[in-house]
């Protein structure tokens, strides 16, 4: 292996001569610098490639529940920042109008179906009288057409009955998912209609993760990659998703690809509006020669590093990839 020259800051050249030397032969040495470096071994290292982007963290699902019908807040069950599980009940409209609906529509459809048992003896009746010819055609007609509007009422009667219930079941308000109550937008006691905001809920578990990277990279993402990042709220800890969105478009003005990951938060360390510093792994583990990055020398657009031979320092100008933590 060969050995990389780190500089400490002052330079990297190493000269053969010892120090004493220096001492007896100031003269010879007066135009010649000295300089402390510290030599380190090439490592090759498995790295994996990837893209580095910025993005937030947001809640994997955001629902406004809303009031259906007109009335009155009787109560609402939940406060900023509680947890309900999907179906929990949320809040309560007072039911006495709807039940009272209900109980009229079911006397109405009682009094249809009378009318129709009704309608049909007679024309039963008259059915058998107009087969005797008995009775007249427009008779007949009369109490055909009668028997089809009771029917008629009949169905109407039911669509009505159906409907009350139906307002009634809505005088209770349930949650659509499971997750957390962002903001209570009413209490009880206010008068709510069709349509009325009642509680934000936000799920966070599992919680999304929105990024964009640069045009340059688009190409290099694929749903399905690895996704590491960190939190300031965590500094001491790394995150890890999956990638499960990418935006059909790039963004016009900023020229940027917008994608979406999902990461596991059961501890709910993990807030939505966070700032993450994101790794996004585009490949497999490659075999990569690596150096400290203290020890390479930029002139230019060059990259340069000193390669211990025979004691001495040799310049030699190198290619650079990524830049993997202290290393490059």
């Amino acid at each position: 292996m060969a050995e990389i020259y780190k500089s400490d800051g002052l330079g990297f050249i190493k000269l053969p001569a010892c120090m004493h030397g220096l001492r007896k032969k100031g003269r010879e040495w007066g135009q010649k610098r000295v300089f402390n470096v510290r030599a380190v071994t090439v490592e090759k290292r498995s790295l994996r490639p990837f893209v580095e982007a910025v993005g937030t963290l947001k809640a994997n699902e955001e629902v406004v529940v809303s009031s259906e019908i007109d009335g009155i807040l009787k109560r609402i069950t939940v406060t900023e920042g509680s947890k309900v599980s999907r179906g929990a009940l949320i809040a309560k409209v007072s039911e006495t109008d709807y039940r009272l609906e209900v109980k009229r529509a079911e006397a109405s459809l009682r009094q249809t179906e009378a009318s129709l048992a009704n309608a049909k003896l007679e024309y039963e009746r008259k059915d058998a009288l107009y087969k005797e010819q008995l009775v007249t055609r427009q008779q007949f007609d009369d109490i055909t057409a009668r028997l089809a509007l009771a029917a008629g009422d009949l169905e109407r009667a039911k669509a009505a009955l159906a409907l009350a219930r139906e307002k009634l079941s809505k005088t209770n308000i349930y949650a659509p998912i499971a997750g957390s109550v962002k903001e209570k937008r009413t209490t009880a006691g206010d008068y709510v209609t069709n349509g009325t905001p009642l509680v934000y809920l936000i799920q966070t578990d599992p919680i999304k993760l929105s990024f964009s990277v640069i045009e340059r990279d688009a190409g290099k993402i694929k749903v399905g990659q690895d996704v590491q990042f960190r939190v300031d709220s965590c500094p001491d800890q790394e995150f890890r998703g999956v990638m499960k969105n990418i935006y059909p478009h790039l963004e016009e003005k900023t020229r940027s690809l917008q994608a979406e990951a999902v990461v596991a938060n059961p501890q709910q360390l993990l807030k939505p509006g966070l700032f993450a510093r994101v790794i996004l792994f585009t490949g497999p583990a490659k075999d990569l020669v690596v150096v400290p990055i203290t020890a390479l020398l930029y002139e230019g657009t060059s990259v340069k590093v000193f390669i211990a031979e025979n004691g001495q320092a040799r310049e030699k100008q190198v290619k650079t990839g990524q830049k993997h933590s202290e290393f490059m």
